[in-house]
């Protein structure tokens, strides 16, 4: 290396001074002034966890997901101004063994009717009832204030049933309800959440302990990761007041951040170790590692903002929100690896790689060339035709089963009856088998003055047309509310089977393009529209299928222009993209395998519903294609900087991924298991995530990047690096340094002091 004191001279220093890397200089300010860096992370941490807590969250509301169809029956309705229906919660009085002694049930409701009328919670108790079959005793009880806020007034109610069930242990006296249940599922995602948060960081360190082998080294990456997730959470709260907060944000701010996060730390400490191990001084290697991974960190993180940023088209409030909040921990998580990182290290010194772990310490000086991803290269660098077309078909084998998938919402059917409440609402059922009203139909209906009594008229008519149509309840003609003044009408049309059955959807087709065009279509003046569970079910899934094309052609061109404008390469970002769509569709499979499947119930823990999740697809592609563009960048990074030293490209791809193969092998294992980790939740929909983002996770970055990638890199040659003109002029302003310019870097570093 050159010496520090054979100074270039001085108008040399600046042709190159103006070639340094963005992330070059980021990283030395911040191993210049380590302090500095350091305190202003930490004030950034707690001034967005401080203000975001004072500022509070605004959540989204049902109206903000209202689109279409629904949202004209919404703001019909809102027109009616109808009082709001009272929150309704049902106690069950049921035998715990054999059968029910009806007279000590009924005295036993009588008993609890009249201390549930001294909840100051409680609007009215109704009379208690007793089941057809004489096993159960039910007692209908209506809050005061709207069903909105419930949940946060139940919990009276249900503490004075449960003081019934403990005075009445031979019963079974249990409480169900909207509210409740409510109540008790963001229980159960509560503590889902901590448990996922208590598991994946250590789990994450100890991957970290067997990938350094020192405490300090895997502790640095957790602890940085935490404080981006922490940032983001507090960040996110400001923006819900522009985009509204979802129920899954926070949840996508802590899988996406613990794994990006904890990844760009594990990729910058790998390499500045790897550098201190070729004889480079501690600052200097730091350096380097800015200019290198600190540069992949920057790109790969602009690639999964750019990927998430495609959520915005879906023009849907829970999407929005995902997308902010995931933006906002990449963006965190970035800006910590590149600035706070390189001060941490400076400060650390040698440090970092203390205290070593017993047995695992000699992994310090390990060399960065990993013997066993050579044996798994050697193939596709000696066979790379029949290595590509073998491993590329395994792969479009799994992903045909991805043409099978069936598109669902999850149902109270769907959820776990491992949580207590769920299987009181299945007795609840059998025992009063018309106590939900079943699946219905909400028409709401609005006119003017005078064209009232047509529409009630239109309404008896359409009553009379679904007699005798099986996909309709027979018996239970349509109920209707009136508005004050008579211009709106809500009819509640039954049906037969579950909201999401095949006669459900059925009857809402036949009843928006057949029976009400026919019938209240037919007053002048008059609006109509249909809501209702599977109305919402049916409009979703058909959003989900139009929002698709524009997303996927927004990630496909913004992952184009930013793999062009990193690597000055057509070939290189067209390259990525298919291996990128091959990683996704094979996972699509695997989901459906898995999740439409009985086999895998047991291991996983969950019923299967015969579908998958309907937002999950588009979700899992956006997420996928971002979390994918980690390791391309990463290991096609090392590859380029091998060709850039005059590498011939067989033996660059070699150096390329064998040197990067063990950080990335760690990378996965990290991501594998944080995903994993949320595959053991209650809930299906994250159960379904956590499975579809590990299985690709896992296939990328071995399948992927360690078999096709170098395989079709092989098989193209020196075509890899093909980009017309106008890019090739400038393809070495942007390069990651040589080693003879990271040697120049080093020495402007020490003339700048």
């Amino acid at each position: 290396m050159t010496g520090v004191g054979d100074r270039a001279p001085v108008g040399r220093r600046r042709r190159h001074a103006v070639r340094v890397p963005f992330t070059t200089r980021v990283g030395r300010w911040s191993a210049n002034h380590p302090w500095l860096a350091i305190t202003a992370w930490l004030c950034f941490v707690v001034a967005s966890v401080f203000g975001g807590s004072l500022v509070g969250t605004v959540k989204a509301t049902t109206q903000d997901s209202l689109h279409g169809e629904l949202a004209r029956a919404d703001r019909i309705e809102q027109a009616g101004a109808f009082p709001d229906a009272p929150p309704v919660e049902s106690v069950l009085i049921t035998a715990r063994t054999g059968g029910l002694d009806l007279p000590r049930a009924q005295a036993v409701a009588a008993d609890l009717s009249a201390r549930l009328r001294a909840v100051p919670e409680v609007a009215r108790v109704g009379d208690p009832v007793t089941s057809p079959s004489r096993d159960a005793v039910l007692i209908e009880v209506e809050l005061t204030g709207v069903a909105k806020d419930a949940d946060a007034r139940v919990g009276p109610l249900l503490e004075t049933t449960g003081q019934a069930q403990q005075r009445h242990p031979d019963l079974r006296v249990e409480q169900v309800g909207s509210a409740s249940l409510s109540k008790a599922l963001t229980e159960t995602l509560a503590a889902d959440f901590v448990k996922a948060e208590l598991i994946s960081v250590p789990v994450a360190l100890v991957i970290l302990l067997f990938s350094f082998g020192a405490l300090i080294a895997a502790g640095v990456p957790v602890v940085l990761a935490l404080s981006a997730v922490a940032g983001a959470m507090g960040l996110a709260q400001f923006a819900s007041h522009i985009f509204p907060a979802g129920e899954l944000v926070s949840s996508i701010i802590l899988l996406i951040g613990l794994a990006v996060g904890v990844d760009y730390s594990l990729f910058y400490l790998r390499r500045e170790r790897e550098e201190r191990a070729r004889g480079r001084d501690h600052r200097s290697a730091v350096e380097i590692a800015a200019a290198t991974s600190g540069h992949a960190v920057l790109v790969s993180g602009i690639a999964v903002m750019v990927a998430m940023a495609s959520l915005f088209l879906v023009g849907d409030t829970a999407f929005s929100s995902m997308a902010t909040g995931s933006i906002l921990v990449v963006g965190v998580a970035v800006i910590g690896s590149l600035t706070v990182l390189p001060a941490i290290l400076v400060i650390l010194g040698r440090w970092v790689d203390r205290p070593r772990v017993p047995f695992l310490g000699r992994r310090i000086q390990r060399a960065a060339r990993s013997r066993f991803w050579a044996v798994v290269l050697r193939p596709a660098l000696r066979a790379p035709l029949a290595t590509f077309v073998l491993s590329v078909g395994v792969l479009v084998v799994v992903a045909v089963a991805a043409l099978e998938m069936n598109l669902k919402r999850p149902t109270s059917t769907d959820l776990p009856r491992s949580i207590p409440i769920l299987r009181t609402y299945d007795r609840l059922a059998q025992a009063f088998p018309g106590n939900d009203l079943g699946t219905s139909h909400v028409v709401a209906i609005r006119t003017d003055a005078a064209g009232g009594p047509a529409v009630e008229r239109e309404i008896a008519e359409l009553a009379s047309r679904i007699e005798g149509d099986g996909r309709f309840a027979q018996g239970r003609p349509p109920t209707v509310r009136r508005s004050a003044d008579g211009t709106v009408f809500l009819a509640t049309v039954r049906v037969t089977g579950a909201s999401d059955s095949s006669e459900a959807t059925l009857s809402l087709r036949r009843l928006r393009d057949e029976l009400l065009p026919q019938t209240v279509g037919t007053v002048p003046d008059t609006e109509w529209a249909v809501a209702g569970r599977t109305a919402s079910d049916a409009d979703f899934r058909d959003r989900m299928a139009a929002a698709l094309p524009p997303v996927v052609a927004f990630v496909f061109g913004m992952t184009f222009l930013v793999m062009l404008v990193t690597f000055r390469s057509v070939v290189v970002a067209l390259t990525s993209i298919l291996l990128n769509t091959i990683s996704v569709a094979a996972s699509y499979g695997l989901l459906v395998l898995v999740f439409q499947h009985t086999w895998a119930e047991g291991l996983l823990g969950f019923t299967s519903n015969g579908a998958v999740v309907s937002w999950l697809p588009l979700m899992l592609f956006v997420i996928l294609f971002g979390l994918s563009m980690v390791y391309h960048v990463f290991v096609v990074s090392r590859i380029r900087e091998a060709v850039q030293r005059g590498v011939p490209t067989r033996q660059a791809i070699e150096q390329g991924i064998v040197s990067s193969a063990s950080t990335v092998s760690s990378a996965a294992i990290i991501m594998v298991a944080v995903f994993c980790i949320f595959a053991t939740l209650s809930i299906v929909e994250f159960k379904q995530l956590g499975v579809g983002l590990a299985a690709a996770i896992l296939i990328d970055a071995t399948i992927i990047r360690a078999v096709v990638l170098p395989s079709l890199m092989r098989l193209l040659g020196e075509a890899n690096w093909w980009a017309p003109r106008f890019l090739t002029g400038r393809r070495r302003t942007d390069a990651t340094p040589r080693d003879s310019d990271a040697d120049t870097q080093v020495i402007m570093v020490a003339g700048d002091r």
